[in-house]
């Protein structure tokens, strides 16, 4: 079962209480009549309670199950393909469940973009369900009761999401416009690395899509007429905020990491990281001492890496993972439990 990331969210603001209702109805049925299959009963359920859909009602009933040992998070490459903005994604992933201490394993995937449900990496396979983006992530953890942010009053939520919004409209639309954008680094960088795993000219093609496809969502969002200095300078200002609300703390609401940490830690640590013709976005950052001691704590409790802390390119691989470069079909994954 394909469950995409908008669907686990839901844009409806009852969507939990729907989920709540659907499920005591379905536990009510289940008392009843015991001899219906459990599609027939969720899609019932789902009808009485309004849930939007059999998917988003499923995606709600499997979320309640208990986080299994075999959960695979799925995303390309690192050392050979993968680029800054989707390097980012699946670090601040992998970073949120490990504070939250959930198992799971990386499966390296050349093809994992295309494998994903939404089209964008990461995403985790959970028992029956494929959730792809931080986010959707992050919700599908909450519905099991898994929670970073519970300790954190109405007030610190409403501030930590308005935070998490700040780092996704100005480090993740930064990091798409020096990847496809900049043509310095789309023809040093992103051109090789995004067709290396691809035959030619299937390697070009491909290239030249995604290009398209990042310039008009960037173009919807007002980023893709800026200037090179006008990105720097929308970092700044990000960054600056950030840096004020993080002041001398651990992490950004006291001494316990929330969702905002991994977050952070994604996006600032890969551009730490990562060598590009032009490391001014880097420099930027290293501009504020306590956003890279953020980091490199973060990275010491969670992550055993190999090669230099902050000062270079990093593969943050944890010890353990799983790797393959076989290509897999995306219908290999709608497997039952």
């Amino acid at each position: 079962m394909f469950v995409g990331g908008d669907s686990i969210k839901g844009e409806d603001p009852n969507y939990s209480d729907q989920v709540s209702g659907f499920l005591k109805k379905l536990d009510q049925e289940s008392l009843i009549v015991t001899n219906m299959g459990l599609e027939e009963r969720i899609r019932g359920c789902a009808a009485l309670t309004n849930c939007e859909s059999f998917d988003h009602a499923l995606a709600g009933f499997l979320s309640q199950e208990p986080w299994p040992d075999d959960v695979q998070l799925f995303q390309p490459y690192e050392t050979e393909q993968i680029l800054l903005p989707d390097n980012a994604n699946c670090l601040a992933v992998q970073t949120f469940l490990k504070m939250c201490d959930l198992k799971y394993v990386v499966e390296y995937r050349t093809n994992a973009e295309e494998m994903s449900p939404s089209g964008r990496v990461p995403f985790i396979k959970c028992g029956a369900c494929l959730i792809s983006d931080f986010e959707p992530i992050t919700s599908f953890v909450s519905n099991k009761g898994i929670s970073l942010s519970a300790h954190l009053d109405e007030v610190q939520k409403a501030d930590m999401r308005a935070f998490m919004s700040l780092v996704n409209t100005v480090l993740g639309n930064a990091e798409n416009y020096l990847t496809w954008v900049d043509d310095e680094t789309y023809s040093k960088i992103t051109k090789p690395r995004y067709g290396s795993v691809h035959p030619f000219p299937l390697n070009h093609w491909l290239c030249f899509s995604k290009r398209r496809t990042v310039l008009k969502k960037l173009s919807a969002l007002g980023w893709a007429n800026k200037s090179l200095e006008s990105v720097y300078e929308e970092v700044e200002k990000g960054c600056s905020a950030l840096s004020d609300r993080l002041e001398k703390s651990r992490f950004f609401f006291g001494e316990q990491p929330t969702e905002l940490d991994a977050l952070v830690f994604g996006h600032m640590y890969t551009i730490l990281t990562t060598p590009l013709p032009n490391n001014r976005l880097a420099s930027t950052i290293r501009g504020y001492p306590n956003i890279v001691d953020h980091c490199k704590i973060i990275e010491k409790q969670l992550f055993d890496c190999y090669g230099t802390v902050i000062s270079g390119k990093l593969q943050l691989v944890p010890s353990g993972v799983a790797i393959s470069s076989r290509k897999v079909d995306p219908m290999e994954l709608l497997v039952s439990r």
